[in-house]
């Protein structure tokens, strides 16, 4: 960039589709309008010392999940194994893995809000980030009834992917997690500051909040630079779906496998042990970490806590549709056709863990900024850890 401005000219959310008005609209409310499918790594085998429960719940959160089965089946909290922990204020299906000794009193877990739907064995208890991603489905009410600009926004999320933002409660109520993790990274504050019985879940969040936001930032800086979709020399890039990652040699080459979704283009996740990009796309990280006011340095007492990593600075939201509803909840329309009485819009689409629903929602909405804590998320713990 010519200039340098400090972070806060490049507020999150800068859209993939900022050339195209919104379409405004409210969700979640109710937990029907909110509909999120697990789309687990592996399926129970049949047979081991665990049992897999297909579990639906609905407005119920993850920990009203675990003290409901804890209770249920008198069993530690700690022997109840989930993937990702979803929404309260939706309609989930998940798996989570409990001892095979709890399987006749599975029936005892059964209630208006909370359905188990399989029960299978399987040789290993299920683990944080066992999990390819999850189906969505949304309704957004009130929108504004355009379907050729909603399918022109779908389009183009489709063909470029999405940008990979982290959401803003990933930083806390007011950002105060974000200013802790800051606070800490400056020495402001130490460890021995937070309460002895959170302190390792404070420590984590605080600093991963610096790392997702300096990560957004350097996201930002490329789409307001045109480069979100344009490949550099010395950008690291990640193989899809398997994750490997290379140094770009020759931009050209590289370009043409980006264009047809075999790669994507990383961002940092700032930590001792990131593997870096080089030549341009190095520099340019460099600086969004020299404007935070603090070095690479400072992440070394956390080393344990932040390694560091790279993030795709895209997703991909495959079986990405779009349907339109009339205000009597008639059969969605085509958006081919415009329906004057149609208000609300159905969004389904398939994630891969870590993705945020709301960013590809933002992409049509174009809501005002907010700061963080302010929104419900499902994906937002999702992430494979």
């Amino acid at each position: 960039m010519a200039d340098d401005p400090a972070p806060e000219a490049l507020p999150f959310p800068l859209y993939l589709t900022h050339d195209l008005p919104g379409v405004g609209g409210e969700w979640k409310q109710t937990p029907e309008d909110f509909l999120v499918e697990e789309i687990p790594a592996y399926l129970p085998s049949g047979e081991g010392e665990h049992l897999f429960l297909w579990i639906e719940k609905r407005d119920l959160s993850g920990e009203m999940l675990l003290s409901r089965i804890s209770r249920g089946l008198n069993i530690p909290s700690s022997e109840i194994g989930m993937a990702g922990i979803k929404d309260r204020r939706a309609v989930t299906r998940q798996w989570v893995s409990v001892p095979a000794k709890a399987e006749g009193m599975v029936t005892s877990l059964e209630s208006d809000d909370l359905r188990v739907l399989e029960a299978k064995r399987h040789r290993n208890k299920l683990k944080t980030g066992h999990l390819h991603g999850n189906r969505f489905t949304a309704m957004l009410r009130g929108v504004r009834n355009d379907p050729v600009l909603i399918e022109a926004i779908a389009h183009r999320l489709r063909t470029a992917g999405c940008p990979n933002y982290y959401g803003e409660q990933r930083f806390g109520h007011d950002q105060g997690t974000l200013a802790l993790g800051e606070q800490l990274l400056r020495g402001e504050k130490t460890p021995a500051d937070l309460p002895p019985a959170r302190r390792r879940f404070l420590l984590r969040m605080a600093l991963s909040a610096v790392q997702s936001q300096l990560f957004n930032h350097v996201l930002a800086e490329r789409l307001a630079d045109g480069l979100f979709s344009q490949v550099m020399r010395g950008d690291l890039m990640e193989v899809l779906p398997a994750g490997g990652k290379f140094i770009v040699a020759d931009p050209e080459v590289e370009q043409s496998r980006f264009n047809q979704q075999e790669t994507s283009i990383t961002g940092p996740m700032f930590g001792m042990k990131m593997r870096a990009p080089e030549g341009v796309p190095l520099e340019r990280e460099r600086r969004i970490l020299a404007r935070s006011g603090f070095g690479i340095e400072a992440f070394a007492p956390y080393a344990s806590l932040m390694e560091g990593a790279r993030r795709a600075l895209r997703f991909l939201p495959h079986g990405l549709t779009c349907e339109l509803w009339d205000e009597s909840d008639s059969p969605p329309a085509d958006l081919s056709t415009n329906h004057s009485r149609s208000t609300s819009l159905r969004v389904s689409v398939e994630l891969p863990a870590g993705a945020y629903l709301t960013v590809l929602l933002r992409e049509f909405q174009k809501p005002e900024p907010q700061r963080g804590g302010t929104l419900h998320e499902s994906d937002t713990l999702d992430e494979a850890e």
